[in-house]
């Protein structure tokens, strides 16, 4: 395996999120294995109670691919400037096939160790429904406003 070779692939790039209050959102994302050997990945989140991710680690046959759906829990409030700073991290490395994800060393996503993994950061990106943008622009014109104490 060459050492520039990504042992996998991600689709999307960024993960995006119908916005709604009170509602859950959905974002699938592919993970394809680009090479002859068995690799296992995890995700990561900067904010993990924000978001449900199924499977979160899982080990993949050669050239197989499989579905990571990442579920954005109902929020109670609109993001100042419908910005969002969380990010993703999905690490992946190498393993012997007979690997049982119910058994991994604790240390297997370890760089410290001397593990060797490679990372595929996705950042997230919030899209507002036409038929919510309305509520948004309300909330985010009186958020302003409340903020800089005067009238725009």
């Amino acid at each position: 395996m060459a050492a520039a070779q990504h042992l996998i692939s991600v689709h999307p790039e960024e993960l995006k999120f119908r916005f709604e209050l009170e509602k859950l959102s959905c974002c699938d994302l592919k993970v394809t294995n680009n090479t002859e050997h068995h690799v296992l990945f995890k995700v990561k989140t900067t904010s993990p109670k924000k978001y449900f991710v199924r499977p979160n680690i899982s080990m993949m046959h050669p050239w197989d691919s499989c579905v990571i759906r990442v579920t954005l829990q109902a929020q109670r409030e609109y993001p100042l400037n419908m910005q969002c700073k969380d990010k993703f991290l999905l690490l992946s490395t190498v393993v012997p096939p007979n690997t049982s994800v119910d058994a991994l060393p604790e240390d297997t996503f370890n760089k410290e160790v001397g593990n060797t993994l490679q990372e595929c950061k996705l950042r997230v990106v919030y899209v507002i429904p036409h038929s919510a943008r309305a509520n948004f622009e309300d909330v985010d014109a009186n958020s302003v406003r409340h903020i800089y104490g005067h009238q725009l």
